[in-house]
């Protein structure tokens, strides 16, 4: 086994989210490591009759400045002073985000995705037979740290 340099955290701005990056960043001062937290822009969803590329499709903006503003976001999720310890690199990708991230971990070496297991929610899940996090697991070049919601793990108890 080779030490974990590279620990890779896709985000959407939840709950979960946040809580892997919590993860990452504990395990990124133990070991040293530098933490890369993406942000996917997903794409909209493609539809069999065919909608137009350029049609607007609620929940989806194409604005030039997106990207920017995500980056800004992105930036916000590592407090000032972890900065001094931490080596953090952000990254905003455009596309599936299964894709996307497994695309990200392959080009840039990294060691470990820590995730969470339901970002996307159940609906997405019911449209596409799998979640995000179920289809990095089959997929990363890498091993995959999946956080759970501390409310789910009571109420399967």
């Amino acid at each position: 086994m080779h030490a974990l340099k590279k620990l890779l955290v896709p985000t959407d701005f939840g709950a979960l989210a946040e809580l892997a990056l919590r993860y990452a960043r504990e395990l990124a001062r133990n070991l040293r490591a530098e933490v890369h937290v993406l942000h996917v822009l997903d794409e909209p969803p493609s539809f069999a009759w065919g909608v137009p590329e350029d049609a607007y499709v609620p929940g989806y903006s194409f604005a030039a400045d997106e990207q920017k503003q995500v980056h800004k976001n992105l930036e916000k999720l590592m407090a000032e002073g972890e900065r001094e310890h931490l080596t953090v690199r952000a990254a905003v990708r455009r596309g599936s985000p299964f894709t996307e991230i497994v695309n990200y971990a392959r080009a840039n070496g990294i060691d470990v995705i820590v995730m969470g297991t339901d970002g996307r929610g159940p609906i997405r899940h019911m449209l596409t037979g799998t979640g995000v996090a179920e289809q990095v697991v089959r997929k990363a070049p890498c091993p995959v740290l999946t956080v759970r919601s501390p409310e789910r793990e009571h109420a399967l108890a």
